[in-house]
């Protein structure tokens, strides 16, 4: 493929709710273009982007591809990212490399969740959108009543650009708003049929085109006011003004599946979607200092990792879209976040599981580069001469966490490393050991998240685990003070060991043991005193009631007495162990349990349900407050227990359209009854009993 400058670059996302043809209509595309021959299908396993062994064992997008196409002297780099929520790491990457969202909707199913956070996502980003409605052709699609959805939720932006002829339910032909012509497809290439005189929907939506023009341009809306009929070129000034600002979100109606006016859409992407130059990108220079860097091919190198690949054969690959400068085979670049220098290897363009060696790349444009060991998603690779920070990606926190259990003994380490690799892969899964209960726990967006990660680690690297509830880290305190005697003396030929000693124990505010010692008249020597800590340290780290660590606990040795020959710091550190044992039990012991403060973003029509969701959890809110993006934020806390199927239960309720973050606040003394349970589970574990 030829180079091409940024000016005829076009980089775009096909985003929205899954299942809704973005992959489809990606393939549509690529055969217009003539990347491939016949048109790739979801469903028969054939298609270029949905090229991983998940996605065509699942038939639906995991992860984010790209495929280059040449359209009339423009390139245009179609990014296909997955639709599915538990997924939606890979819409992050997506957005950080495109200039330009194509937002798919369905005709059947109107301006859904997907759209909607589609729209924001874009937003967020400062990138243009642009509607898709496709599957126009298919059972109890309505592209009108779609389109009125879109109008209720985004205003006047809206502005139809192509549009279906429908009648008998039946869709015909396609209108090409701007040039106002009519287009039949019939299988084969378009053929232009004269445009209904008599169907107002065309004559409204031509109506509804012409005023959302006027509205970016105070000469095109004098024009308007006055009746006169606007030029083409008119048009496409008026759209790529509003495009670029966002004051105006062209709808395009095709079929992907019957490769209906996609051909039309390619062209509505070449004239009016903003250039890979049109959009500044912030960045910070080695000193903090924000700046904005313009997509200019002599400026020095910057560009930034937008998502990255792991295999255990190939190596790592890494997706870069180009800011500034030419990427070059055997350059240097510098990465800020390691502080070292990356040696450029081979550069590639990527079609789908597919690549082609590309050489040099410039600004404004998308490659993927092998082999950059210490290099991850979301890095800058820099001039080293021209240091700076490119703004990174937002991806969303991982929220359903599970306990991994190999299936073979022995590979515990071999499942580390190959989820450590899918980390570096999906910044939205996290994986760590934890201290207390020695699981091995697996974060990620959800339960099909979490079952293709699962999957991947057989698949790449060999090792087969299952998912299971981890277990919760509770703690174990007293509510009682209390004075004990722990005395150890053993006889056995020789020098014997004794130790005596008393201990108050009293609960304190505390995170670990408090030790103090009161003894008067030397009854315990000073140097046993460390004897006597250290056997209670030992002791704390296992309750009575459970086996969990002890908290909040304050041990003060009062008095005690020793043995001249047969005392020594293990006959102290047993006695102390003695006390321990005797005293805790009688210092109504309780067991606590973690709780989490959970901070919940919702639609407003939702806080009902999710905070009845919430009580069922035992959980109590704290607060309110409005955010930015129109969802109620509520505050909460909520028994870490309670928190395993919350993940579910939101995305539920809410549609998908809700979230949240949660983190661990503090301990609380657990009711009877969660006690009880936890205190038999552990009684029939045998545990006890060591």
């Amino acid at each position: 493929m030829k180079s091409y400058s940024a000016k005829d670059i076009r980089n775009i996302a096909l985003v929205g709710h899954g299942g809704k043809g973005k992959t489809t209509l990606a393939e549509a595309m690529l055969f217009n273009a003539g990347v491939t021959d016949r048109l790739g299908r979801v469903q028969d396993g054939n298609t270029v982007l949905d090229f991983d062994a998940e996605e065509r064992k699942r038939k639906v997008s995991v992860s984010t591809a790209m495929a280059p196409i040449e359209w009339k002297g423009t390139k245009i780099n179609i990014i296909d990212v997955p639709g599915m929520f538990d997924f939606a790491g890979g819409a992050s990457e997506g957005m950080r490399a495109a200039d330009c969202a194509l937002i798919v909707l369905s005709a059947k199913t109107g301006f859904g969740v997907g759209a909607e956070k589609a729209m924001k996502a874009a937003a967020k980003r400062g990138i243009s959108k642009i509607l898709v409605i496709s599957k126009t052709d298919t059972e109890n699609a309505n592209f009108y009543r779609t389109h009125q959805s879109i109008k209720e939720r985004i205003g006047t932006a809206a502005c139809p650009v192509i549009i279906p002829l429908v009648a008998d339910n039946q869709v015909h032909g396609y209108v090409n708003l701007i040039e106002n012509k009519a287009y039949q497809f019939d299988g084969g290439p378009a053929k232009e049929v004269p445009v209904p005189t008599d169907d107002h929907h065309v004559t409204d939506m031509l109506e509804h085109l012409k005023e959302s023009v006027a509205s970016v341009d105070e000469g095109l809306m004098e024009k308007f006011f006055s009746g006169e009929d606007f030029t083409k070129e008119e048009i496409l000034s008026g759209l790529r003004i509003g495009l670029l600002s966002g004051d105006i979100v062209p709808i395009v109606a095709c079929s992907g599946y019957m490769n209906e006016a996609v051909d039309m859409l390619l062209d509505f992407v070449k004239e009016v979607a903003p250039s890979a130059e049109a959009y500044k990108q912030k960045a910070k220079t080695e000193d903090g200092e924000d700046i904005e860097l313009s997509v200019d091919p002599s400026a020095p190198l910057a560009s930034i990792v937008f998502k990255t690949v792991a295999d255990p054969f190939v190596g790592k690959l890494s997706y870069i879209k180009v800011i500034a400068g030419t990427l070059k085979q055997d350059a240097v670049a510098y990465n800020p976040r390691t502080g070292q220098t990356e040696k450029i290897g081979k550069i590639l363009y990527l079609k789908g599981g597919k690549q082609e060696d590309a050489g040099a790349v410039g600004a404004g444009d998308i490659c993927a580069v092998a082999k950059l060991g210490n290099v991850n998603t979301a890095d800058t690779l820099c001039d080293p001469a021209k240091k700076v920070i490119i703004e990174g990606i937002d991806f969303p926190v991982p929220c359903l966490s599970m306990a991994v259990k190999v299936k073979k003994k022995g590979e515990e380490d071999k499942v580390a490393q190959g989820l450590h690799r899918l980390v570096e892969e999906d910044p939205t899964i996290s994986f760590y050991t934890n201290k207390e209960t020695h699981q091995q726990i697996l974060s990620g967006l959800g339960e099909q998240h979490l079952d293709v990660i699962v999957s991947k680690l057989k698949a790449k690297f060999g090792v087969e685990v299952e998912l299971e509830v981890p277990k919760v880290a509770y703690r174990e305190t007293i509510r009682k003070k209390v004075k004990v005697q722990g005395r150890h003396k053993k006889q056995s030929g020789g020098h014997g060991q004794f130790g005596d000693v008393w201990i108050e124990f009293e609960p304190c505010e505390s995170d670990d043991l408090v030790f103090e010692e009161k003894v008067f008249g030397g009854a315990v020597p000073k140097n046993f005193f460390p004897a006597v800590e250290k056997g209670l340290r030992d002791c704390v780290v296992k309750g009575v009631l459970a086996g969990y660590p002890v908290v909040g606990l304050k041990a003060t040795l009062v008095d005690g007495s020793y043995h001249p020959v047969d005392s020594s710091e293990m006959s102290f550190k047993m006695a102390a162990s003695i006390a321990y044992k005797t005293g805790i039990p009688q210092a109504n012991p309780v067991l606590l349990e973690p709780i989490n403060e959970v901070k919940i973003y919702v639609p407003d029509d939702n806080m009902g349900d999710i905070i009845s969701d919430i009580t069922k959890r035992r959980g109590s809110v704290l607060g309110t407050n409005a955010t930015e993006d129109k969802l109620k934020e509520i505050i909460v806390d909520v028994p870490a227990s309670e928190m395993g199927t919350f993940a579910t239960a939101i995305r539920s309720i809410t549609q998908g359209r809700g979230y949240f973050i949660s983190e661990f606040s503090c301990y609380r003394e657990a009711p009877a009854n969660v006690a009880q349970k936890v205190i038999e589970a552990y009684k029939a574990s045998g545990a006890d009993a060591e």
